[in-house]
């Protein structure tokens, strides 16, 4: 038996206010979209949303990477995500990582490749 499909899900409080910040500034488009479960794509990914969250800040584990990760990490505060550690590239390692709490306060890392 194999998965027809991986999705990450995150945790919201505000339904409409989450699908605007993945899709208008993450680049996601929009799948299935209510006020209770909402799916956005990027590819073959696929993020869920379901309402319930609390707000509080969530470290998730999931990451996106960028071609340029300064544009993205600089629009995601402009949008309302709470900036947690800027861009950097770490001494002897190909990535820039950044951290930003999602306007639901869920913790993501936005990356660049520069290897």
């Amino acid at each position: 038996m194999k998965p027809q499909a991986v999705k990450f899900m995150l945790m919201v409080q505000d339904m409409d206010r989450v699908v605007r910040f993945y899709r208008d500034t993450l680049g996601f488009t929009e799948g299935f979209v209510s006020p209770h479960w909402s799916e956005l794509h990027f590819g073959d990914a696929i993020l869920g949303f379901h309402a319930g969250g609390d707000g509080k800040r969530n470290r998730t584990g999931l990451s996106l990477q960028y071609e340029d990760v300064r544009e993205a990490y600089t629009r995601a505060i402009e949008a309302g995500a709470e900036p947690l550690e800027a861009p950097d590239q770490r001494e002897d390692e190909p990535i820039i990582l950044s951290t930003i709490a999602d306007t639901e306060g869920n913790i993501i890392m936005l990356t660049q490749y520069v290897g």
